[in-house]
């Protein structure tokens, strides 16, 4: 696909094939695949989706549905300072808590690219969903007093006393090569808000992005990392797992690496060494 220089494109590819440097057989080959394809699905008798098809979106089967596969794609990498220390699964009954982080109450960045847009876009107006931050009101115990900060400063969280804090941070949505990234480290303001969170509340990371990011140089200021993907519209799959209400169950899929000059790296690799290897994922106990 050449979406934007296309008629360039077309020129190119011609006088390629005028003088044999392309074959007119293989354009033979890639339109037939294509029309192929269209052929299967019906396009040329009815190119138009079904109008009646519109009452079946946002169906509650479906919402409950994308919420279980929020839960299960859940992975926690780090549970307590200590195995004596866990902060997971997260009371429901707390004084004061503080939820920061600029993925915390906006659908457009849980949801990443390929939402209602190519690179997606964030925001609250475009898509109707939960973001993590009401859901966490939601379960929380109605005598819990919730605060939310995007970039909190220092002095506040200290003044704050809270119990624990929650942070949702990470990249923002992206598709295809505007994704691409030499560095893959977490974008700013999010290190210092985990830096300053952090340094005086018990704290727990989570992380939304569609891939592995940077994480070592601030693991050892949390207390807790949860790697929630991009759980779309279903916020409440998160909360759900953080307080308890399910377990977490998991698993990598892949390696999770300490800096980007790690990389390619994979099982078996003479020099594999990740931050967290591939099917690692701790678990949890329901709360009863």
């Amino acid at each position: 696909m050449v979406p934007f220089a296309y008629t360039e494109f077309i020129d190119d590819l011609t006088y390629q094939v005028k003088n044999n440097i392309i074959p007119m057989s293989r354009i033979n080959d890639v339109v037939y695949r294509i029309l192929r394809v269209k052929f299967t699905m019906g396009l040329f008798e009815n190119p138009y989706a079904d109008p009646s098809l519109v009452c079946e979106l946002r169906k509650q089967e479906h919402r409950d549905l994308a919420r279980s596969a929020v839960r299960k794609s859940l992975v926690l990498l780090k549970n307590g300072k200590s195995a004596s220390t866990p902060l997971l699964p997260l009371p429901k009954k707390a004084g004061k808590i503080v939820v920061a982080g600029s993925h915390a109450d906006d659908l457009g960045n849980q949801c990443g690219g390929w939402t209602i847009t190519w690179q997606g876009q964030t925001g609250n107006d475009k898509n109707a969903g939960t973001t993590i931050l009401s859901a966490i009101k939601s379960i929380v115990d109605p005598s819990t007093e919730v605060d939310f900060s995007e970039n909190p400063d220092s002095a506040a969280v200290d003044s704050g006393k809270y119990d624990y804090a929650i942070m949702v941070v990470s990249e923002p949505p992206y598709a295809e090569t505007f994704g691409d990234n030499l560095n893959l480290t977490i974008p700013a303001p999010s290190p210092a808000v985990i830096q300053t969170v952090c340094k005086t509340v018990r704290c727990m990371l989570v992380l939304i992005s569609g891939r592995p990011v940077v994480v070592e140089p601030y693991i050892g200021a949390m207390d807790a990392f949860v790697a929630a993907w991009l759980p779309r519209l279903e916020g409440q799959g998160v909360a759900d797992v953080l307080f308890g209400d399910y377990v977490f169950s998991g698993k990598l899929a892949r390696m999770w690496f300490k800096s980007a000059d790690q990389l390619p790296m994979n099982v078996g690799d003479k020099h594999y060494d990740p931050l967290f290897p591939f099917g690692f994922g701790l678990t949890t106990e329901a709360k009863k």
